[in-house]
């Protein structure tokens, strides 16, 4: 079981030097991957769904971790979770294929079909069918990264008659992690993800897990994609107990969140703590 972080393109560890700082002792101390996750705009005042303050500061994932790459060399970089439906899947698939180009092929994009509809209206997207928006943009990424002469029609995207390059570092293109707890994100997992970015406990990951056998007798998995890789965070510290039942449900990689994230200092004591978590 790898170790990665997330959520540090937040709050106090958004400054430049921190940035550098953290993100290199987390290479130093062994962690595989760093993550970032994405919330364009957040309601204000807060409301109960929301994860954060309106006024919290939040980084670009993309950006951030074009940040992140320059300044280290084996920390593989992961998206959790851009919210596919908000963005323009052309854009984004040039954005991703920059960033993995200029990584060497360390990116991770990890996707979410979106869940806060104060955010999702301020930009201009419906909540309704937004699941199968997220399916056809990536369906439509996909072509543009992998196609000789890439094309794609479909309800949300249409396109023909073009070509974007630099194609990602990978000719089938970057893995694509699928986040989410419903069984459409299970299926979406299934059907299109190298693997599954969820949030949980040891004993609810147990309940996703079937959730996502379940969805493996619905749909068909592409050959391409491989065996579904298991990326799960909790954001409570992780104790050794816990971090051995996660990797005795065969979890592949085991994502920790630095709580508070108000003193760089603290999120260095963290990494450090959980550095030497059973693996």
């Amino acid at each position: 079981m790898e170790l990665g972080v997330n959520g540090l393109n937040a709050k106090a560890a958004i400054a430049p030097e921190e940035t550098v700082r953290l993100a290199r002792l987390a290479e130093e101390l062994g962690y595989r991957s760093w993550w970032a996750g994405e919330h364009v705009v957040l309601p204000s005042p807060r409301t109960e769904a929301s994860p954060m303050e309106p006024t919290d500061p939040v980084l670009d994932p993309l950006v951030h971790l074009a940040y992140v790459a320059a300044v280290t060399e084996r920390l593989e970089l992961g998206t959790a979770i851009v919210i596919l439906p908000q963005r323009n899947p052309l854009v984004l698939a040039k954005q991703v294929a920059s960033l993995d180009v200029l990584s060497g092929g360390r990116l991770l994009l990890g996707v979410g079909a979106g869940y806060l509809e104060p955010e999702m209206t301020a930009v201009g997207v419906p909540m309704a069918g937004r699941g199968e928006r997220t399916d056809e943009y990536l369906d439509a990424m996909h072509a543009l990264w992998t196609q000789r002469a890439p094309a794609y029609r479909g309800r949300y995207v249409a396109f023909d008659g073009v070509d974007a390059h630099p194609r990602p570092v990978r000719a089938d293109g970057p893995r694509v992690v699928v986040g989410g707890h419903s069984p459409a994100a299970f299926r979406r997992a299934v059907s299109r993800g190298h693997g599954w970015f969820g949030v949980a406990t040891p004993d609810e990951l147990a309940g996703h897990l079937e959730g996502l056998r379940r969805a493996a007798e619905e749909v068909e998995r592409p050959a391409r994609l491989g065996r579904l890789e298991i990326i799960v965070m909790q954001i409570p510290p992780v104790d050794a107990d816990t971090a051995r039942r996660y990797a005795d449900l065969g979890v592949d990689r085991l994502i920790v969140y630095p709580l508070p994230i108000e003193d760089p200092a603290e999120v260095a004591a963290f990494l450090e703590r959980h550095a030497e978590l059973p693996r």
